[in-house]
């Protein structure tokens, strides 16, 4: 069977082409992350593929809760994938999404974990510095992990800076061990 990123691959290309025609990105990423979280809840993966619920019910489900704020035609889009039995690719589809989205954006989402908290002025240099490296907009998204013991990982998709000192101390006992 095809890994679900492929089969989910076309539906986050039709809903990114479509709400970039309506200019509408924003909306969609909205409705996609909510419909995700609704197809990966326990209660209702369980019905995504049961028997006794059909797809009509599984698509006013998705869209109960995303509610009336879903963007144009959101409803026929969950339709189609509840029709398909591919509620169930939603976080994919909409992890696809968002990387199209970043991509048209010119945006990358980057995760600085530190061991400290750092200060404003040191979060607006780490910005500047990956804007200049990565050449997007960063949005920045700090966390703490005092396990790190000092220095910081810097994760933008695949990219990855391991400054920490628990990243190099492993290194060293990699290197002692072989």
């Amino acid at each position: 069977m095809a890994e679900k990123a492929t089969i989910a691959r076309p539906y986050a290309r039709a809903a990114f082409e479509y709400a970039r025609a309506g200019n509408a990105l924003p909306g969609w990423s909205q409705f996609l992350a909510t419909a995700s979280a609704v197809a990966i809840d326990p209660q209702v993966s369980g019905l995504i593929g049961s028997p006794k619920v059909t797809a009509t019910q599984l698509a006013k489900l998705v869209m109960d809760v995303a509610g009336a704020q879903s963007p144009a035609n959101a409803g026929n889009f969950a339709q189609l994938l509840a029709d398909n039995r591919r509620l169930n690719l939603l976080p994919h589809i909409a992890a696809q999404y968002e990387q199209m989205r970043a991509d048209a954006e010119s945006t990358a989402d980057v995760t600085l974990t530190s061991a400290v908290a750092l200060s404003a002025e040191q979060q607006a240099r780490f910005t500047a510095a990956l804007t200049k490296r990565l050449k997007r907009t960063v949005r920045l998204h700090c966390s703490v992990d005092p396990n790190l013991v000092g220095g910081a990982v810097i994760r933008a998709g695949d990219f990855v800076i391991d400054g920490s000192l628990k990243g190099r101390l492993e290194k060293l006992t990699t290197l002692m061990a072989s």
